[in-house]
């Protein structure tokens, strides 16, 4: 119960995180976004660490897990960042957040043959309703969509791309951050966290150190940028930290889907923050919807799915039979 409370609090993290990265990329650059956010965690983490006493119990981590850890701050951090930044700069956040989202489907794929984790039928079913939720927003067209405007026009098969490449990112992490935690108990998860943080901004200070280009990008940040990607870098850091602590207390097929919470709480925020630079209409709502839908199949447990819709002694076998 613990764990999916978390994972709820870190879903409405992440649709701020979302919400306030797409405000900075309307004239910042992804990767910006990806350079400023990552030492924003690192501080928000440490902090945390100095608080809860965590910072004293640091040498005491496990070693391997704190490869693990530096491991997933580059894959999550890094590349997953990036990719997530330039999906909602080409197509904005409402079209391609349902995409991004699709690492539910790479999570529970890999729990079940990394991790062993059980899977049933009634799961790969919400599964396959997820996917079809994210092929249905896009269907929605800018020009079709009832508050669309001119300021934003959407190049889709960028955005959709970038959003592909962010779900495997985000999708894979999650199965190493459970690898790595899942024996250490939640406060750990703020040790966990800030290796991984202290990782991704190493290795984005080494690609700076590197590339003149990036630099110069770097330097072209506006101070408005700035302030966005300030906020979002909290809100994530913060959204981690709660996914951290549902990663170690809950099962995979129990926390990632509660993520899918995210979309819910992304459409609210993004007709508050992002009204212009976002197209809305009924297939994306409709997508939200349906996806919310898979993600509660994949989560509730599955007798208590059948007992409430009532069916048939003769289909309810089927549906339990688990992959495993």
């Amino acid at each position: 119960m613990i764990g999916a409370f978390l994972a709820v609090l870190s879903a409405a993290s992440f649709a701020v995180t979302i919400a306030t990265g797409r405000r900075a990329v309307f004239t910042g650059t992804p990767a910006q976004g990806m350079a400023l956010s990552n030492p924003v965690g690192v501080i928000c983490f440490l902090v945390a660490a100095v608080l809860t006493g965590e910072i004293t119990r640091i040498v005491a981590f496990p070693s391997m897990a704190a490869v693990c850890m530096a491991c997933v701050g580059i894959l999550h951090f890094v590349f997953g960042r990036y990719a997530s930044f330039k999906a909602s700069q080409s197509a904005g956040a409402n079209l391609t957040s349902p995409v991004i989202q699709l690492n539910v489907v790479v999570t529970l794929g890999l729990a079940v043959i990394v991790l062993g984790e059980r899977c049933t039928v009634l799961q790969i079913i919400g599964g396959i309703v997820m996917l079809s939720a994210a092929v249905i927003t896009q269907q929605q067209s800018a020009a079709s969509a009832t508050t669309a405007t001119a300021k934003f026009s959407p190049r889709y098969a960028e955005g959709f791309f970038f959003a592909l490449l962010a779900a495997a990112a985000y999708g894979t992490s999650p199965i190493m951050t459970r690898s790595a935690l899942q024996f250490s108990g939640p406060s750990n998860a703020i040790t966990g966290g800030l290796i991984a943080y202290v990782a991704a901004t190493t290795a984005v200070a080494i690609m700076v150190l590197f590339s003149p280009a990036l630099r110069r990008n770097l330097m072209s940040a506006k101070l408005e940028n700035v302030r966005w990607f300030a906020y979002s870098g909290v809100a994530v850091a913060i959204a981690q930290g709660f996914l951290y602590g549902a990663l170690s207390l809950a099962p995979i097929m129990v926390v990632i889907p509660m993520l899918q919470l995210s979309l819910i709480f992304r459409l609210l925020l993004s007709m508050w923050l992002n009204p212009e630079h976002e197209v809305f209409g009924p297939k994306i709502i409709l997508g939200s919807v349906i996806s919310m839908m898979g993600a509660c199949v994949v989560a509730i447990d599955t007798d208590l799915i059948l007992a409430a819709l009532g069916v048939p002694e003769t289909w309810a076998p089927l549906l339990r039979w688990q992959v495993s």
